[in-house]
């Protein structure tokens, strides 16, 4: 199936999620990070960034299949082993079941509290969600000095305080994730907290968001907004996405088109359904219409950006089209941006 550059999103339909890949991905111990096309290589082992993220996306399913809410109960097992007693994480195990890193603080941290986070508030298990809160907790209580790590832990409080709204170590965790990002530069040609965009930039923006509306600081939520817009602005060509490549972009060089990640259309899509509900505003759905077309092949070469027999994301796209791997972060990023079809007006949702 070839796309149609030019072909608005909303024109098209979109694709139920789909677990299938991510299944084949998981086993009884966790999530294995590669795969040579649709195959999992086992000599890689396993990710706790990954993980985590899949506790997101299965705890996002308003009414989750058996064997959904199985790899939820796999990827919390993960996580609170991962987890050492000061709440820091491992971040790579070995397929023999071996840590091959100390427990530290960096985006597996506030991945894996974002994860917990989202189980905790959102899964249709009760124990999930007791087990899940009580790792969070004890997650919150450290702080990381990386700002991706810090918004990413503050995406999980923010879901936390969605649950239970006066919970004081998610609401402290919220309000240290966005002083972490910063305020953006006046610059209007250059509206970041920073001179660099590296990666998942928009979780940057969305924390923000998320914490001027916890606190009902007008302000704050007005700084997030203005860097998603201006965000998503420079990532449209046409009205396609066309975002930002894996080596990122600092101010005043030259822009790279390739290599694309779906990490990034994800953290997008993700971040424009928050400044939907934030603001009341549904013009903000176009974003999350954008990223899911990037899928269907509103991007740069008109490719589609996964594989309908296996229901796996594509690792990027390359001036050739797509990487054909389709290993655990790019099937999430599908997964994730999928999920968000089922509330914007404009997609009708087909099951496969």
């Amino acid at each position: 199936m070839t796309a149609v550059i030019g072909v608005p999103a909303r024109r098209r339909q979109a694709p139920a999620p789909s677990f299938a890949h991510l299944a084949r991905l998981s086993d009884d111990t966790g999530l294995l990070e590669h795969a040579r096309h649709a195959v999992p290589r086992r000599e890689h082992g396993y990710c706790t960034d990954d993980v985590a993220r899949g506790l997101v996306v299965v705890s996002r399913e308003p009414d989750p299949a058996p064997a959904v809410l199985r790899l939820a109960e796999v990827y919390l097992s993960f996580l609170t082993h991962a987890q050492d007693d000061s709440g820091a994480f491992h971040n790579r195990l070995s397929y023999d079941r071996r840590w091959t890193d100390d427990a530290s603080l960096g985006d597996w941290w506030g991945r894996s509290l974002w994860g917990l986070g989202t189980a905790a508030a959102r899964s249709t298990a009760p124990w999930i969600q007791q087990e899940a809160l009580y790792a969070f907790d004890l997650g919150a209580a450290r702080r990381s000095p990386a700002p991706h790590a810090m918004a990413f832990a503050g995406l999980g409080a923010a879901e936390v305080l969605r649950r239970h709204p006066k919970h004081p170590g998610a609401a402290a965790l919220l309000a240290d994730a966005a002083a972490a990002v910063g305020w953006p530069d006046s610059d209007p040609l250059w509206s970041w907290p920073r001179r660099h965009l590296a990666y998942a930039s928009a979780a940057l923006a969305e924390v923000v968001i998320l914490a001027g509306a916890a606190q009902q600081d007008k302000a704050l939520r007005a700084a997030g907004l203005r860097m998603l817009s201006w965000l998503r602005g420079l990532q449209l060509v046409d009205g396609r996405l066309s975002v930002l490549p894996a080596a990122g972009w600092h101010h005043g060089t030259a822009r790279e088109q390739y290599d694309q990640q779906p990490i990034e259309v994800a953290a997008l899509a993700d971040a424009c359904a928050t400044a939907a509900a934030a603001t009341g505003d549904p013009g903000w759905h176009d974003g999350v219409r954008q990223s899911i077309g990037w899928f269907l092949g509103d991007n740069d070469t008109g490719a589609v950006m996964w594989d309908r027999a296996t229901g796996g994301g594509y690792d990027g796209l390359t001036p050739a089209g797509p990487n054909l791997n389709q290993g655990a972060e790019s099937t999430l990023a599908l997964i994730a941006t999928l999920q968000h079809g089922r509330g914007v007006a404009g997609f009708s949702t087909a099951h496969r």
